[in-house]
């Protein structure tokens, strides 16, 4: 058996042409979405999420700005920029490229970005609504990987659904969002003790954790959908996922590639959160 490639690339296309057109409509009525990314540092991979992150956007009519800061910058000196674009009223969505360096409080700052405008997820407002089940934005990754579900048409109710990896970015509302689908939802991390019998029982396996190649054949169920979330730099410099692809995709129903699997619908996510803070702004 040879697994169904989940093509995140052809969905996140398919996605952001609605977003577009949606983008559209709302400028026909004079609304005109815009977005504010803060970078701190010159990390290689957070560039290059952020330029893709600035190019969809732009893409679908939604104006964007970078506010870059050296890596030394106070945490006095971005909560002032965040205060700023949070009274902006041409910024609709506010996000805070991560990590940030040591120095800097990451849970204040995130907590900083006004809710209305948080269209990461990643305020404690929308960590609580996600919660109770009534989400304002879902982090992009987590609602990204439920489209990728949904439009590939996998059983979700009834499920059990493995989740490795407990971040608040992604494992975390990954697990609530598969609650609310009726799955039956285990979180596993570094301390899960024997993770390839947990792995093993998964009709749904996400592997959320950067460790490369931490997910062989031996650890997927057969038929089993897998979603790889890692994003890893191999001995060559080729990025790769969690999951041992060529080893796995002989044994799952369906698997995303990495390239090409979740990362692209992270960032059609974001378009689409940013939309929807806008639409909410003018709404008021």
């Amino acid at each position: 058996m040879t697994a169904r490639i989940i093509d995140g690339k052809a969905h996140a296309a398919a996605l952001r042409a609605e977003l577009k057109v949606a983008s559209a409509a709302l400028a026909a009525r004079g609304i005109h979405p815009g977005l504010a990314v803060v970078v701190v540092g010159e990390n290689a991979a957070s560039r290059t999420y952020v330029r893709n992150k600035v190019r969809a956007c732009e893409e679908a009519g939604i104006a964007s700005r970078v506010r870059q800061f050296p890596a030394d910058v106070s945490e006095a000196e971005l909560l002032a920029c965040l205060d700023e674009l949070n009274g902006d009223v041409g910024v609709d969505g506010v996000l805070v490229q991560l990590p940030l360096p040591p120095h800097i409080d990451e849970a204040r700052i995130l907590a900083a970005v006004m809710r209305e405008k948080d269209v990461d997820g990643f305020h404690v407002h929308s960590a609580g609504a996600l919660l109770v089940g009534a989400p304002h934005f879902v982090p992009c990754t987590p609602a990204g990987i439920m489209y990728l579900l949904e439009k590939e048409r996998v059983a979700i109710g009834g499920q059990h659904a493995v989740v490795v990896g407990r971040s608040n970015i992604v494992g975390k509302p990954l697990a609530l969002l598969l609650l609310q689908k009726d799955a039956t939802v285990t979180i596993c991390h570094s301390k899960t003790p024997d993770l390839a019998t947990h792995a093993r029982r998964a009709d749904i396996l996400i592997a959320a954790v950067g460790q490369m190649n931490l997910v062989g054949a031996a650890m997927v169920k057969p038929g089993a959908c897998v979603i790889d979330v890692g994003t890893n730099r191999d001995s060559a410099g080729k990025l790769c996922g969690d999951v041992d692809f060529d080893a796995v995709k002989d044994v799952a129903g369906c698997i995303t590639p990495v390239p090409g699997g979740v990362g692209p619908m992270t960032v059609a996510m974001l378009v689409a959160n940013t939309l929807r803070a806008a639409t909410l702004r003018n709404r008021k």
